[in-house]
């Protein structure tokens, strides 16, 4: 004590909550009064106030990294949006003042060929905004396993989030009570290079056409979800193959001193290179953005078309008599040899035939069979009818009802799909041999 001059020591602990954060230390060099009582007392106090302090951000901390961490593993790391589209993300975090926010992306694979894509943002920061988006993204993709038309899923959707709002104010917890979100849902179909898109209080998407060309297409914007103001609406465009669809959130677009219409010019400028791979498109509308720290987080997800062609889908059209059965087997047979598919005649052979005596039987009008192979084999029959199949586990000794069984058993999924002038069922196959057990 000597060599540094100081006479007089005293020594804090700093503790908040009843942990102990460190020591502070007091000490006296040139006054040569030695530290009293009423100095002891002046010291606690502001050693308890900065404890706070520290206390304070550690825990904010903490809870910023845990918000990102659950945000980080609630989305998606890899994504495909084969054979509809290729498809590349980026996600920002907001800067550490305002916390980690609720943004979300999806690409969902459909039946049909088709995909989702899908962008959402949760009201608010912080781990609860991060479960609360987990839970929507949940949601989504629970409702796109049913085939539902976008504005359809908004509805649900808006359900969805009105319900976890009421739980929330059952539990006494006013906080997380208030719960609202944007979302837009848009489905493409390589088939027939249609996108259909609904939105509800989200930023319209960018599409950037082959040549360059940027346009934010007019959308009905719908309600925020959370309100319980359905309905929404859905618009249908012609993509072109090579088209990209930008989908993003308003964090894109919104910075402190610009207002959204100079963001979505500085989001088309950056956009306005068809040529890129979609990755370096990414990066460069990464880039473009203000050098300033974000105060929400961002998300852009690009997709750049694809189209199947007629080489890679054949369709017909027969009238509803049971006579037309054998006919739509033979086609079918004839159209798998010629994409090399005769292994898959015999069980396409049976989907075909149970799938069309039923719409036949139950249905009206013409029926339509479409054949479709990506990734898979899928077959499709359209018919006049909106109700939809059960599917029956029938018993040994049960005549009918083995129909949807059979098909079930054949195919690797099955399903139901709405359509607005009535329905079709489709059935996937592998394109190897599968292998039954007997």
């Amino acid at each position: 004590m000597s060599e540094t001059g100081m006479h007089s020591l005293m020594i804090v602990p700093v503790h908040a909550r009843g942990s102990v954060l460190g020591m502070a230390a007091f000490m006296r060099t040139q006054d040569p009064r030695p530290f009293e009582e009423d100095d002891l007392l002046l010291a606690e106090e502001l050693v308890g106030r900065a404890a706070l302090s520290l206390d304070n951000a550690r825990q904010y901390a903490r809870e910023r990294s845990a918000a990102l961490a659950l945000q980080r593993h609630l989305l998606p790391h890899r994504v495909t949006g084969e054979p509809a589209a290729d498809v590349a993300w980026r996600y920002l975090p907001a800067d550490s003042h305002h916390g980690v926010g609720g943004d979300w992306f999806d690409v969902i694979p459909l039946s049909g060929a088709r995909t989702a894509l899908v962008v959402g943002d949760v009201l608010g920061h912080g781990i609860n905004a991060a479960a609360t988006m987990g839970q929507l993204r949940t949601a989504v993709r629970t409702l796109a396993d049913m085939d539902l038309p976008p504005e359809d899923l908004l509805a649900h959707l808006d359900e969805q989030v009105v319900r976890l709002a009421e739980k929330d104010v059952d539990q006494g917890d006013p906080a997380a009570a208030t719960i609202g979100a944007t979302c837009l849902y848009a489905v493409y179909d390589p088939a027939t290079g249609q996108c259909t898109m609904a939105r509800a209080g989200h930023p319209p998407p960018a599409i950037i056409d082959p040549h360059g060309q940027v346009t934010f297409p007019e959308l009905p914007v719908g309600p925020p979800l959370g309100l319980g103001l359905a309905p929404f609406e859905s618009v249908t465009l012609e993509l072109p193959g090579n088209s990209v669809l930008a989908l993003y959130t308003d964090g894109l677009i919104e910075s402190r001193d610009q207002d959204i219409d100079a963001g979505m010019d500085r989001l088309a400028a950056a956009l306005a290179h068809p040529g890129l791979d979609l990755e370096d498109l990414c990066s460069r509308v990464v880039d473009a953005l203000p050098a300033q720290a974000p105060i929400d987080d961002a998300t852009l997800l690009l997709a750049r078309t694809r189209s199947l062609g007629p080489s890679r889908t054949v369709s017909w059209e027969f009238a509803a008599d049971p006579a037309v059965v054998g006919h739509a087997r033979a086609l079918t047979t004839r159209q798998l040899t010629r994409w090399q598919l005769e292994h898959l005649a015999d069980s396409t052979e049976l989907i075909v035939s149970e799938l069309i005596t039923n719409a036949i039987r139950h249905g009206s009008g013409p029926v339509r069979l479409r054949l479709i192979r990506h990734r898979f084999l899928t077959c499709e029959v359209y018919d006049t009818s909106c109700s939809s199949p059960r599917l029956h586990h029938p018993r040994t000794t049960d005549v009918n009802g083995r129909g949807l069984f059979l098909v079930a058993q054949l195919s690797r999924k099955w399903g139901t799909r709405h359509t607005p002038d009535g329905k079709l069922i489709w059935a996937e196959q592998q394109l190897t041999p599968r292998c039954i057990d007997p």
